[in-house]
């Protein structure tokens, strides 16, 4: 007998972990005021760079003394940006517990060869911070975006640390609540929670962070796309909008379209309460649901964005292709895209919850989930 498919459909079936669904109410025509075939160094650029940068500064509540620069190269140009700038002075810990923390892990011990203490976690835990010597450099993800565990807070960073803390945020940025006296450098990139385009970074630097560039210089050259410095100075212009390459005004003007629409809908409060009744959505299901469940071990660390699934039903005889299959169908149905697993995280599914996705949408994706699992089954 064929199983029964599901009359209500999503309405936006786009739940990628990046580049995430656009803002709601996204159309072509907000772009308008874009100024295109414009230097980003006249004046109508650099007030928009600057509307970018103080706007955000404005919706996430950075401090005013924090330092916001606009980078090249997303989230990752940030983050090597801060390790070849900032880390040699002392030891570092290393704190990964999934690919892209990983991927730092890699970075630090065997292209810049720094001392370091190398502290990993399984895909769907986290590394005690109880255990992190924080006089050293840490860096870490706050939350992993391939494994769907996040750090529940900071109140294992101490305020007195001797180190800097590195956090890559780029799935936790507009959806979690950052404490920012706990985080020196924090990067993120725009095509995340807010749904913008790709290739645009943003690095945070407090002030402690700063203070080493100021007085700190690798033994390694850099090259000039990670140079935060000249003279042993802070290149101020960079964290005031003029940016180190050339970056798309169209992008911008997209970025400002989507920190306007999160201002409208309660600015860092209310986006997290979307990203949290997303995510919610799920979690009811899989509460309810005995063949599938939460990648994450703890609920305390359980991510509210990039939400990972594993399928725990014994009758599946190869997890992988089952899980591959099950997001296949769902996208020839036209009810969910680009919900597969990271390629190196555990066999299952990984849906976007971030504040750009409607709690409706999740809500009507939940019963073609149940139909595609039990349609794969079936076909066993």
């Amino acid at each position: 007998m064929a199983i029964q498919a599901p009359a209500t459909r999503p309405a936006n079936p786009r739940f990628s972990s990046g580049p995430c669904a656009k803002i709601p109410t996204f159309s072509l025509d907000l772009l308008k005021d874009a100024p295109l075939g414009r230097s980003h160094r006249a004046a109508i650029g650099k007030e928009k760079l600057k509307a970018a940068i103080e706007t955000t500064r404005e919706v996430l509540g950075i401090p005013a003394d924090y330092k916001i620069g606009i980078v090249p190269a997303s989230d990752t140009g940030a983050v090597e940006m801060a390790l070849w700038s900032l880390l040699g002075a002392r030891k570092a810990t290393m704190c990964a517990w999934e690919s892209f923390g990983a991927g730092w892990v890699t970075d630090v011990v065997k292209q810049l060869k720094i001392d370091a203490e190398v502290k990993t976690a399984d895909y769907g835990d986290i590394v005690d911070f109880a255990d992190v010597d924080f006089d050293t450099d840490v860096v870490f993800t706050w939350n992993g975006t391939t494994s769907g565990v996040r750090l529940p807070n900071g109140d294992k960073i101490p305020s007195d640390r001797q180190g800097l803390t590195i956090c890559d945020a780029t799935s936790a940025a507009f959806a979690m609540d950052l404490p920012w006296d706990k985080l020196d450098v924090t990067t993120f990139s725009w095509q995340k929670v807010l749904g913008g385009e790709a290739a645009h970074g943003m690095l945070i630097l407090s002030p402690r962070a700063v203070e080493r560039l100021e007085n700190y210089t690798p033994s390694w050259p850099l090259p000039k796309i990670f140079r935060l410095t000249k003279g042993g100075k802070l290149i101020d212009g960079i964290f005031t909008g003029a940016t180190i390459n050339t970056p798309s005004m169209l992008a911008v003007e997209d970025y400002l379209v989507a920190l306007d629409w999160a201002k409208s809908v309660g600015g860092l409060k209310g986006l997290i309460a979307r990203a949290d009744a997303n995510s919610n959505v799920i979690k009811e299901f899989c509460d309810a649901k005995p063949w599938i469940a939460n990648l994450a071990n703890d609920p305390a660390t359980a991510s509210n964005t990039s939400v990972c699934l594993k399928f725990t039903d014994e009758r599946i005889k190869d997890g992988a292709a089952f899980a591959k299959a099950v997001a296949k169908r769902l996208e020839n149905e036209g009810v969910a895209l680009d919900i597969g697993a990271y390629r190196d995280a555990p066999a299952g599914l990984r849906i976007w919850c971030g504040g750009t996705v409607e709690t409706s949408d999740i809500e009507a994706l939940m019963p073609w989930l149940e139909w595609a699992f039990e349609a794969e089954i079936a076909a066993q």
